[in-house]
């Protein structure tokens, strides 16, 4: 059984790029996320980070599988930032422990929606991939 989703929120009718999503997104609408959007959300999800703890986050819980690079990540970001996926913060640590140049980001409303259906996408793919006995066969 397929499900299309429609394009992505993030295009008008005519494909052009919009800056804000509507009040009434679906997130399933920006499924499915790219690798690296993905890892970004996630690494975001339990709290604002600046985007060279976002790289480490992504290196930490990929163990090493993924490594993002600052072209791949910041251009992510911008494009989670237009989206209104993710939101700059204004919170600051203590600046005697912070460099005063780094941005904070977070996730919207709408970017944890998204994230929350993109996992259950990926785990109805692992329930049929288990339903097909491919996931843990010996290969």
């Amino acid at each position: 059984h397929r499900v299309d989703f429609p394009r992505p929120a993030n295009y008008g009718d005519r494909g052009q790029e919009r800056l804000m999503p509507d009040a009434q997104d679906d997130p399933r609408r920006y499924l499915p996320l790219t690798t690296a959007v993905f890892h970004i959300l996630l690494a975001l999800a339990d709290g604002e980070k600046h985007g060279y703890a976002i790289m480490r986050e992504v290196e930490r819980t990929t163990r090493g599988s993924m490594s993002m690079g600052p072209g791949t990540l910041y251009g992510a970001i911008k494009r989670l930032l237009k989206t209104g996926l993710i939101v700059e913060t204004d919170a600051r640590p203590d600046p005697a422990l912070d460099d005063s140049r780094r941005r904070y980001y977070e996730l919207s409303g709408l970017g944890r929606q998204v994230l929350n259906a993109e996992v259950e996408r990926l785990a109805n793919m692992v329930e049929i991939a288990r339903h097909k006995k491919v996931w843990g066969a010996a290969s």
